[in-house]
């Protein structure tokens, strides 16, 4: 592991770590997975595991997971590894520098990415689009959803980006579905976030971090204090 990686910040959620083949094939033998096809060459090729929500049981350790494609039932797994066995970690891909998105996506693309530009936001990737893209395994199908995290700070116009997705939603081929993540890692899905803003519905909305989720009062979010 490369100085001070794991320590420079703490982890957080949808982070991509590329790990150590060895430290991968032993956190696989404790869930007896090592034999997977899929599973058991996955970092020796290099690809990415995702940093998801700590549960109690995963102690100290980082932890991690793995969708695979719909094929294999599109499992979800997750592991722990320890620190020192990530060799290198990295944001998620911004939505502009990926090329395997489906044609038809292409029109909706482009609306989220000029909403992003007027928002001084930079729409990121997590889901089927991240995975194929990394793995050029087959990940998307005709009903796949279209998963982004929209990085926000305090200052933002929120309702304005929010109804902007919204806005492009109503006339895509896809679902768009993701978060609004702010300045500390706390994220709640856009949707909800919206909802609860203009008063549609709860005023609560679920708020996820590495260590866990809880409702809130949307109020209680940064930029949303004086949304009433």
């Amino acid at each position: 592991m490369s100085e001070d990686i794991a320590a420079r910040t703490p982890w957080r959620r949808h982070e991509l770590l590329r790990v150590m083949p060895s430290a991968w094939a032993a956190a696989l033998a404790t869930r007896s997975l090592g034999q997977h096809p899929m599973l058991s060459g996955w970092a020796d090729r290099g690809w990415p595991v995702i940093v998801r929500r700590r549960i109690e049981s995963d102690g100290t350790m980082v932890p991690v997971g793995v969708p695979l494609p719909p094929a294999s039932a599109k499992a979800r797994v997750a592991l722990t590894l320890p620190d020192d066995a990530v060799i290198a970690r990295t944001p998620l891909p911004c939505l502009r520098t990926l090329a395997a998105a489906p044609p038809r996506w292409q029109s909706t693309i482009a609306g989220l990415l000029a909403l992003g530009e007027r928002h001084a936001v930079e729409p990121a990737v997590f889901g089927s689009l991240l995975w194929q893209h990394f793995t050029g395994l087959p990940y998307l199908s005709e009903g796949s959803d279209l998963d982004l995290v929209w990085p926000v700070h305090h200052g933002h116009a929120l309702v304005l980006l929010l109804d902007g997705i919204d806005g492009i939603e109503r006339s895509a081929p896809m679902r768009i579905d993701g978060e609004i993540v702010f300045a500390d890692g706390a994220a709640a899905n856009w949707r909800e976030l919206r909802r609860a803003l203009s008063r549609q519905g709860p005023t609560e909305v679920l708020v996820k971090t590495i260590d866990g989720a809880r409702f809130v009062q949307v109020t209680s979010l940064p930029g949303c204090e004086q949304i009433q």
